[in-house]
């Protein structure tokens, strides 16, 4: 299968996401700026769900125009990925209506957590079905980031329990962290592009 189909497919489902994220939204009932401001959690929560789908798609993006071949490994390793992903509509929602209250933010940083590892592994599938010496392994490096992500993640979901402005404050460092998209894959995307030509 050419890795345009399963970009699109995947394009598409988080679309979806995004659009059902939206659609959690409520307009207020009263018309004054205080009613806007109850909504304050929601609005938070759904503006952090979003910049990190927009991280997912922006990497997986860039993962795929690296990947040579999707193989049958591949195809359920991405489904993997889609499927925690799409846990983000409910898991903003339920942290954002209880104010960021522990046990949601805590449910929201397992969501994290696992699509973290799910990244991790559809990226090594996509390796091992390319070999070490691939455009995607030699971009990808030590991978500091993919591997001090799921770390914080997992300290935020304890924390949660103890301090949820803590958590919070991981979440949103591990976003910024993410929110740059990493310089040597786009190198190599850009190599590969012109070494196709």
């Amino acid at each position: 299968m050419p890795t345009n189909r399963l970009e699109a497919f995947s394009d598409g489902v988080l679309a979806i996401i995004i659009t059902i994220m939206v659609l959690e939204l409520r307009v207020p009932h009263d018309a004054n700026a205080a009613a806007l401001w109850r909504l304050a959690p929601v609005f938070l929560s759904y503006v952090l769900s979003f910049i990190y789908i927009g991280i997912y798609w922006n990497n997986h993006h860039h993962m795929l125009r690296l990947t040579e071949r999707v193989t049958g490994g591949v195809l359920w390793a991405n489904l993997h990925l889609l499927f925690w992903l799409s846990l983000f509509p409910f898991a903003t929602g339920w942290m954002g209506e209880n104010h960021f209250a522990a046990d949601p933010t805590a449910l929201y940083g397992v969501v994290l957590f696992m699509a973290a590892v799910a990244y991790w592994i559809l990226q090594r599938t996509i390796i091992a079905g390319q070999g070490d010496g691939s455009p995607l392994a030699r971009a990808i490096g030590g991978d500091w980031k993919g591997k001090l992500s799921p770390a914080l993640y997992a300290i935020a979901i304890v924390a949660a329990f103890r301090a949820t402005w803590l958590s919070q404050l991981l979440y949103v460092a591990v976003a910024l962290i993410w929110l740059v998209p990493d310089r040597r894959i786009e190198r190599f995307v850009a190599a590969e592009v012109i070494k196709r030509r």
